[in-house]
């Protein structure tokens, strides 16, 4: 193995095109370079396999790169594991999935774009087609947090083709529990607005400090985008809430069409499950102090797999929601392990 040589990460871009998000309703961009780490070896004559990191709400593929100290990054903690003999060799892609409303969920929505397919159709095939990937399904896996979780799981049940391994960490599952119990908190804020989302949006965009408090009912609205669009609206504010802004009753269509969302309602039906046991590794993890109640989910979640004979691994760990990306250091090299030759 050669990976001792560089005791650096070594990072490059890759611009995809974007042509599937063009003519997205926010206007976001189309064409977008995302960062990608490549392994000590990589130029040897050699192929590699990949894994697809997903970022969590609020956050895109440049997030994985952000110095803390005392902290790694994500890049740095790859090739630390790598040299260490503790990681096979791979080829880690960080994709920007960012919309105006905070984030995609990585699903196709007319509120946002066509952000699953931009995914798996089009940056696979670029990265497959620009750099030096084992490219067929065996070779390749898909990771994240919080809303990376869910994205992750959500494409490795629906795009069994693509992937053959998986990891979520502390991804949203649940819903009853996670978004719910947020409802009322994003409400009081929109009444501040006069229940005017797009007059709401104006304020956050221009505030040079976010408002902390105000991030829930921003989270909320990244939801709906992906979970209950409204093409018949104007962007911003083509969604439904799934909750009466006066008196935060829920409105249960609209509900329903979340939980078609969520993957411990997904995990009922027979194709999710088949795709779930086509997997070579399934990775699931949460900390016990979650603060969005995300471990009860993932209890759910797990229970459900146990039953339906799906192959998989879940840990709980002693912390909260934030500030996990340690918990990478598990699941890389599982997948690394699972994708390699």
């Amino acid at each position: 193995m050669t990976g001792h040589r560089d005791p650096y990460p070594r990072m490059i871009e890759v611009t995809v095109p974007g042509t599937t998000l063009r003519g997205n309703p926010l206007g976001d961009p189309c064409s977008r370079r995302i960062p990608v780490y490549l392994p000590p070896s990589y130029g040897d004559n050699k192929r590699f396999p990949v894994i697809y990191l997903l970022a969590g709400f609020a956050s895109t593929g440049q997030s994985f790169m952000n110095y803390s100290f005392g902290r790694q990054t994500v890049p740095e903690m790859a090739n630390a594991l790598i040299t260490g003999g503790n990681m096979a060799e791979c080829i880690i892609v960080m994709p920007d999935c960012m919309t105006r409303y905070g984030g995609s969920q990585y699903v196709n929505s007319v509120a946002t774009g066509l952000y699953e397919s931009y995914l798996v159709e089009e940056v696979i095939s670029t990265i497959d087609s620009t750099l030096c990937t084992l490219a067929e399904r065996k070779h390749r896996a898909v990771a994240g947090k919080s809303s990376g979780g869910f994205g992750a799981l959500r494409l490795a049940m629906r795009h069994p083709e693509r992937f053959a391994a998986a990891a979520c960490h502390s991804g949203d599952m649940g819903f009853e529990l996670c978004y719910k119990p947020n409802f009322p908190a994003a409400a009081r804020v929109l009444e501040q607005y006069r229940g005017s989302i797009a007059d709401f949006l104006l304020s956050y965009e221009s505030a040079l400090k976010k408002p902390q408090r105000e991030f829930t009912l921003l989270d909320i609205i990244g939801m709906a985008a992906a979970y209950s669009p409204d093409a018949s609206k104007e962007a911003p504010g083509n969604i439904r809430l799934p909750f009466n802004p006066h008196t935060c009753e829920p409105i249960e269509n609209v509900w329903q069409e979340w939980l078609a969302f969520d993957p411990v309602e997904m995990i009922e039906r027979e194709e999710y499950r088949e795709a779930l046991r086509s997997l070579n590794t399934l990775y699931l993890d949460c900390g016990t102090l979650d603060e969005y109640n995300l471990q009860f989910g993932h209890r759910i979640f797990s229970a459900k797999a146990t039953t339906y004979a799906i192959n998989h691994h879940y840990e709980e760990f002693m912390d909260s929601h934030s500030n996990t990306s340690y918990r990478y250091a598990v699941s890389l090299p599982l997948l690394s392990a699972s994708i390699a030759d």
